[in-house]
């Protein structure tokens, strides 16, 4: 199986189509897949999550992250959020072995806004197939 990494591109509801067309041509999808969540408290931010060819530079679009999945609970993640929650949970200290309650994080994207976590809860809006 190819090696990829998973991008997400924040965008607004009415410029869905717009975004998903430049994604499309910009990277290599291997899984020719968008899926796209909105925010359950705001139905109009969309989070365009997708797997490129890891040779991709993700560098190329704006308002791109990397990000990492937990499939069990769809929880979306950065590194930074992963060790905001650890040093929450484990009193400041970040310990990479420490074992975290993904459940509590069921269906989120988790990212960091300076030192403080951000959880964001998603539904899924729609799955686009390339």
């Amino acid at each position: 199986m190819e090696r990829t990494h998973l991008l997400c591109t924040f965008a607004h509801r009415k410029d869905l189509a717009l975004i998903a067309d430049y994604i499309e041509k910009t990277y290599t999808l291997p899984e020719q897949k968008i899926f796209v969540f909105n925010n359950a408290d705001d139905p109009n931010e969309l989070y365009c999550t997708y797997n490129v060819a890891a040779y991709d530079d993700f560098n190329k679009a704006q308002s791109t992250i990397l990000i990492h999945r937990k499939k069990e609970t769809n929880t979306l993640y950065t590194v930074n959020a992963l060790n905001a929650i650890i040093r929450k949970a484990n009193n400041g200290l970040l310990d990479k072995t420490f074992i975290i309650e993904w459940n509590l994080y069921q269906n989120s994207l988790l990212l960091t806004n300076g030192d403080a976590l951000r959880r964001i809860k998603l539904e899924l809006y729609r799955r686009i197939d390339i």
